[in-house]
């Protein structure tokens, strides 16, 4: 028999109603806490896809706890038509970031000690909180993509760090959607890709040949076979040795003139902006009557492969009015004329040179010069989400050396054309800034935005390549 004392649940109605209230609300509460601390709704359906793919993933897998951090849901830092946004101070948290990488510890000798910085043997990392290790300057700074996303990754788990959160640094290599490769490519190759008098062999090619054994002997790289990791080779010289080794890794890029078309392509690699070596036009209010000059370009005339047509338009423009097209270089003062002369041009050549692109183009977008594209085979970086016919004018190679077509075509720009050209690079100019700590929708964010876009294609090949490997079926 049930117990007497024991009375029905409704009973306790019969008590006054500040009581009853009291345990509504106490019942009420901790839903309430809930729903509030899982933060504001994912509204962009990329960043929420992006988080059923991590939440499959890692299914099974540990996870890790993270209380020195604050958690918020951020929405997507994805493009937005009318320019970068403004930096908002959010707190990164791996559960709500666009993308979690996993970053390899590499020896100094791959990263950092190749810019004179020594931990002593006591640290992989500097300790970038108390001094940023300088990079050299010149040309050395185009591909220096390198430094400046390992600086973002290393900066990613800092608890009182502020901006962007695309991107965060996971212990935890199953945790991880990417994994990255710290190796800067492009410095090793513009400082030691020649042959000292003591060695065999360049330090640029000793340090990729030890790459290769290091890469394919982890577990991480024998999961996916490699396509999962991200490795830079922003100068076209740059990982010549090692790239055919490495290649179902997702490379990061400037083009792929210097690539064999299965080792990069643009499905599976990502192309960077080069970092721009004129000063910034800021606070540019010049109008079309400002910019005296109406094409311009300066640098190298005389090159081989598909940059002969700079010798070819050299000699249809040089006596063109209003048209400055002159040899240059970074030396003799040679970037500050440039500036000047770029800063007071409505329209500035990018053409091909040894490869498909360039310097010169971002070098434009920040002078606010409408650019002028001459390069049949150049790819652009985020070009499936920047539509740059807005703010730049494509000429195919076999027209441009038509005579009297180039000069033509652009003296037929309209004064409103060209305003509305002008006004569009001064909102996407941002895109392609570098800096450390990182911005809202720079550079750097977009990079990381862009391999987060190939992270779901990423999945499907790692996926259809266990499909008989489970139980080690063989014909």
């Amino acid at each position: 028999m049930a117990n007497r004392n024991i009375r029905p649940y409704w009973c306790l109605c019969r008590k006054p109603f500040l009581f009853c209230l009291s345990f509504a609300t106490v019942l009420v509460l901790p839903y309430l806490f809930f729903w509030g601390y899982a933060g504001k709704p994912v509204v962009n359906h990329v960043l929420l896809k992006e988080k059923i793919f991590s939440v499959i993933e890692n299914q099974g897998s540990p996870s890790r706890e993270h209380e020195d951090e604050a958690s918020s849901l951020v929405e997507s830092p994805f493009l937005d038509e009318n320019g970068p946004a403004d930096e908002k101070l959010e707190r990164c948290h791996p559960n709500n970031v666009l993308l979690k990488v996993f970053m390899y510890d590499l020896p100094p000798e791959f990263h950092f000690g190749l810019l004179g910085w020594d931990g002593g043997g006591k640290s992989v990392w500097p300790d970038i909180r108390t001094k940023v290790p300088n990079h050299p300057g010149g040309l050395n700074l185009q591909h220096s993509i390198e430094y400046w996303l390992t600086l973002d990754l290393l900066s990613s788990r800092f608890p009182d760090r502020t901006g962007p959160c695309s991107v965060v640094r996971v212990e935890d290599s199953r945790e991880a959607d990417v994994v990255f490769v710290p190796f800067f490519s492009s410095l090793s190759y513009n400082r030691h890709s020649k042959i000292k008098a003591h060695q065999r062999v360049s330090t640029n090619k000793l340090l990729q040949q030890k790459l290769v054994r290091f890469l394919t002997a982890q577990k991480e790289w024998k999961r996916s076979g490699g396509r999962d990791h991200i490795i830079m080779a922003h100068h076209p010289n740059s990982m010549l040795d090692a790239r055919t080794k490495l290649w179902p890794c997702m490379f990061i890029l400037a083009d792929f003139g210097r690539y064999a078309p299965h080792v990069a392509n643009v499905e599976k690699d990502i192309i960077a902006p080069y970092r721009h070596l004129i000063k910034t036009f800021v606070n540019d209010s010049s109008g079309f009557d400002d910019r005296p000059t109406l094409l311009y370009f300066q640098g190298a005339i005389y090159r081989k492969d598909g940059g002969s047509i700079r010798q070819e338009l050299f000699y249809l423009l040089r006596n063109e009015k209003d048209v400055h097209f002159s040899f240059g270089s970074v030396g003799a003062n040679g970037i500050n004329d440039a500036s000047r002369g770029m800063h007071s041009a409505k329209f500035c050549l990018n053409i091909a040179g040894d490869t498909p692109s360039s310097n010169r183009l971002f070098d434009a977008i920040a002078s606010h010069c409408v650019p002028v594209i001459i390069s049949d085979d150049i790819e652009l970086p985020y070009e499936d989400v920047l539509d740059y016919s807005k703010f730049s004018i494509f000429v195919r190679t076999s027209d441009a050396i038509k005579k009297g077509f180039l000069i033509k075509l652009i003296r037929g720009v309209s004064r409103e054309a060209w305003t509305q050209m002008w006004q569009r690079l001064k909102e996407v100019e941002g895109y392609f800034e570098f800096q450390y700590p990182s911005k809202e929708d720079d550079a750097v964010q977009m990079i990381w935005q862009a391999v987060a876009r190939k992270v779901p294609a990423i999945r499907l090949k790692v996926h259809k390549s266990r499909r008989f490997s489970q139980f080690n079926i063989r014909k």
